[in-house]
């Protein structure tokens, strides 16, 4: 079939206009799925989708592409729940750098924190599709409605009951430069194994959460309640950490540390908070995880450093 004179043109165009809603779309697809690698999937078939498709037909290509993606999401989360059964251990989602790339589809930060991610695994993916939509996008009832493919009242139920679910579960968050500085005191005490400093900094119900897939030696159920994890984390102070270096990585929103030892990330972690204390620890351990946010991290603190 001979190719339209015009049709490289239309093809920049297509581009152009695809890569300007990029940002949006691997935000969508990420809080959709936790998985910074299946996110890039997902944009690239629906870059594929609107590359072969009759765009002289869409009127609006932002909300064509944000229809799209999320579908497309929708059934990649229906998969990927199916695989995490299968999953060595813990799940955890796969960190993204948001300092080293502050369009990496946070045009909010709702949706986005690691801690949420994990919430919100419980949820239905329509559930979390309308959500997601919501509250990280401020899209509307009706169009969140045409995207799930719901009536407008539905659409509300859902990101109601995706609300309610995730707040049952969760105490209100410190500001940011406290969770900073109960890290840095949490990574200050585990170097140490100063049982009693951890016991100090843990809420009543702390659960450690260590993500390794299999890939590495780590616990293969979450560890909970403050003595138990305190000494948990003291049992291996002695050995895990020496040679580390560490680096201040700002994962998902968040400041988290990352540990390295000659010159490959082992390990990041980062906690959330609430008045009571450190609530939740988050060990990513999974090699595959960790290459994209090792990638961007910045200069080491050093092996002395924890601030």
């Amino acid at each position: 079939m001979p190719v339209p004179e015009h049709s490289s043109a239309a093809l920049d165009e297509a581009a152009e206009t695809f890569a300007s809603l990029r940002p949006r779309l691997f935000g969508i697809a990420y809080r959709m799925l936790g998985s910074a690698a299946e996110a890039e999937d997902i944009v690239q078939e629906a870059w594929l989708r609107w590359q072969a498709y009759d765009r002289d037909s869409v009127r609006d290509p932002a909300a064509f592409l944000a229809t799209t993606t999320t579908r497309l999401a929708i059934n990649d989360l229906r998969s990927a729940r199916s695989r995490r059964e299968t999953y060595l251990g813990p799940w955890l989602p796969e960190p993204v750098d948001t300092a080293a790339d502050p369009a990496l589809g946070a045009e909010t930060g709702e949706a986005l924190e690691m801690a949420i991610l994990v919430l919100m695994e419980k949820l239905s993916p329509t559930e979390r599709a309308a959500y997601v939509l919501r509250e990280a996008f401020h899209y509307p009832y009706g169009q969140i409605a045409d995207i799930v493919q719901a009536s407008e009242d539905n659409a509300r139920q859902l990101v109601s009951r995706a609300r309610k679910r995730v707040a049952e579960q969760r105490r209100e968050a410190v500001r940011p430069a406290e969770q900073r500085r109960l890290l840095t005191a949490f990574l200050a005490a585990a170097r140490e194994g100063d049982l009693v400093r951890l016991e100090e900094l843990f809420a009543a119900d702390v659960v450690s959460y260590s993500d390794s897939g299999g890939a590495v030696r780590a616990a293969r159920i979450p560890v909970a309640g403050r003595t138990t994890v305190a000494k948990f984390i003291a049992a291996f102070a002695s050995t895990y950490w020496t040679g580390a270096e560490f680096s201040w990585v700002e994962a998902n929103g968040g400041a988290s540390v990352l540990a390295s030892r000659d010159g490959t990330a082992f390990v990041m972690f980062t906690i959330s908070a609430s008045g009571d204390g450190i609530e939740q620890i988050m060990w990513v351990m999974n090699p595959a995880k960790l290459a994209g946010i090792a990638a961007a991290a910045p200069p080491r603190m050093g092996t002395g450093d924890t601030a």
